[in-house]
């Protein structure tokens, strides 16, 4: 009994310490996007270059490239790299040139003895960009309103190279698309609240922009060319900091993407997002993994002591202060992201989100992705 007890101390020690972590993270990083507040910022006249890639976004690009092309801003061009589609991308993209006169288009065709992934057609399209402000998107993103380019735009201000916006998915019904919304918004939790408080890691591609002559000052992708993903967040990790770094989060500055359709299409898109993670600053390898290793133990170790009744009502404490904190944060977060209707299922999730990302993690190393995989 006595041994029994010493263990179950040291499991204990762990739920405290596991608990502490947590709530740091809620309070600190993620609370940060409730209660931070952009710095006034004058209305944006700069000229921007908006660049989307598609391989075979036909039907994307005629849903949603005019929702881009018809933004409430002076002075933009929107550059689309046509990146070896064989499907009518070629033909949807030129109908839209005749209403829209500022819509340009890079062709690549392909070439048998050159294969190549995203990162190429993203070079070729900033490359040909007339100014230096640049913003990304995807060819199945939607803006949420034609204010989008004005509010990520407004923030160049002088010293900001990089501008961190929110890129959701559209709603739908069923479990698989409450889960990627969650998923979505949990890594913005993150990549935001960190930006704020002056660690910024990574952006989406669905919702990025940063400065040209930064681009070609710090050599593009050349130090990660040969991963398959990170023409987003990799950069950003590369070469974001605290004083050039701006985050912007409005319902008027978000972008909604095409959710993936099927888990085996999520897996696959998550395994590929997954192999930049070993290329990330050490010091961002360690927050990123903190926090889902200290879930995992708080978890684990309430199950136990609860199980056992070890000095239970000093457990259920814990976990109810941890649960509170968890609601009041994901209730102002979901409204601040607007994503709506998950909090039930967050808390769901929330439970066994970090082992499904590390079984999806550690599967790559047992069959890694094609080098040239585009998307």
């Amino acid at each position: 009994m006595f041994r029994e007890n010493i263990n179950l101390t040291v499991v204990f020690v762990f739920l405290s310490l596991s608990a502490a972590i947590q709530v740091f993270y809620y309070l600190w990083f993620y609370l940060s996007l409730c209660v931070f507040r952009s710095a006034e910022v004058k209305k944006s006249t700069f000229p921007v270059s908006v660049i989307i890639c598609a391989r075979n976004e036909a039907e994307n690009l005629k849903a949603f490239l005019p929702s881009v092309l018809e933004q409430d801003y002076p002075e933009y061009e929107v550059i689309v790299v046509n990146d070896c589609s064989d499907d009518n991308s070629y033909d949807v993209l030129a109908d839209l040139m005749k209403k829209y006169p500022h819509l340009r288009i890079s062709n690549v065709n392909k070439d048998p003895k050159f294969t190549h992934n995203k990162k190429f057609a993203q070079f070729i399209g900033i490359k040909g960009a007339k100014n230096d402000i640049l913003l990304f998107t995807d060819a199945d993103c939607q803006p949420s309103s034609d204010k989008w380019l004005e509010t990520m735009a407004s923030h160049f201000t002088r010293g900001t190279e990089f501008v961190l916006g929110y890129g959701g998915y559209f709603r739908k019904k069923g479990l698989l698309n409450r889960f990627i919304r969650y998923d979505c918004m949990t890594i913005a939790m993150g990549y935001l609240g960190m930006a704020i408080r002056g660690i910024p890691y990574m952006g989406v591609g669905r919702n990025l922009a940063y400065r040209k002559q930064l681009f070609f000052d710090k050599k593009g992708f050349g130090s990660h060319s040969h991963v398959i993903s990170g023409d987003d967040d990799l950069f950003v990790n590369s070469n974001a900091t605290g004083s050039n770094t701006r985050v912007e989060f409005s319902h008027a500055s978000h972008t909604r993407s095409v959710p993936s359709s099927s888990l085996n299409e999520w897996i696959r898109q998550k395994k590929r997002h997954f192999t930049t993670g070993p290329y990330y600053k050490f010091r961002d390898k360690f927050l990123l993994l903190t926090e889902p290793l200290s879930r995992i133990i708080f978890y684990t170790t309430s199950a136990i002591l609860l199980a056992f009744h070890f000095i239970w009502q000093a457990v259920a404490g814990i976990f109810i202060g941890r649960l509170v904190i968890q609601i009041i944060v994901l209730r102002l977060i979901q409204k601040r992201l607007n994503e709506p209707d998950l909090l039930g299922f967050s808390l769901f999730f929330d439970i066994f989100s970090p082992l499904i990302n590390a079984m999806i993690y550690l599967s790559n190393f047992r069959k890694r992705p094609s080098k040239n995989q585009w998307k």
